[in-house]
């Protein structure tokens, strides 16, 4: 297990943080389990926007009116004791975990959750394996990213995360996400506006694992 510097976690603290990442730091996955649910607790529901739920609409139809009736987070890569974990704590708050068929929820998540394989200090960054849908959507159609980063995973610069990079990219095919704050565009009339492509937040929870 690499050694982390206070230097290289100081940088990617604050060259995530001004891209509009909010960082915090936890000593376990459960600390980051409650976090995440503390979260979504205290935001509003994220909302399904259908119409035409009121006509005489076929059974699938009806059913995506259904889809959406209370908090969820998606939480796909984790094993099953940790998802167990995990959905106690959604249970207790009424919220529902699903960590499969993300491809029926895509209108109402409201917070994805990922563990990430690689940070990156002199920008920011998180590289996450998305080969897997799951991970995918889960990270680009809820409205809150939650990723945890254990620090042992930090590398100081893209040039040290290299070999990693290579291994990831063995295994074809092959999808890595190079996450640099909340999702952004400029692309409307030149206005900064969060959220368009991906979630409108990101959080980041250094998870002190060595």
């Amino acid at each position: 297990m690499q050694t982390t510097s206070k230097t290289m976690l100081d940088t990617f603290i604050s060259k995530a943080e001004l891209v509009s990442a909010r960082v915090s730091r936890v000593k376990t996955l459960e600390e980051a389990f409650a976090y995440t649910v503390a979260l979504c607790d205290g935001k509003e529901m994220c909302p399904l926007l259908v119409s035409g739920c009121e006509l005489n609409l076929s059974e699938p139809s009806m059913q995506l009116c259904r889809e959406k009736i209370g908090k969820i987070i998606a939480a796909p890569g984790l094993d099953q004791e940790q998802s167990t974990a995990l959905r106690t704590l959604c249970a207790d708050k009424g919220m529902e975990l699903i960590h499969s068929g993300l491809r029926r929820h895509l209108g109402g998540l409201d917070i994805g959750f990922t563990v990430c394989d690689l940070g990156i200090a002199e920008t920011g960054t998180l590289v996450l394996n998305s080969s897997s849908e799951e991970v995918r959507l889960a990270t680009m159609v809820s409205e809150t990213h939650v990723a945890v980063l254990p620090v042992s995973k930090m590398r100081g610069t893209s040039y040290e995360a290299e070999p990693e990079l290579l291994a990831f990219m063995g295994n074809t095919p092959s999808y890595l996400a190079f996450i640099t704050g909340a999702s952004r565009t400029a692309d409307i009339e030149r206005v900064l506006a969060l959220g368009v492509h991906g979630p409108l937040e990101l959080h980041i929870l250094l998870w002190e694992d060595n």
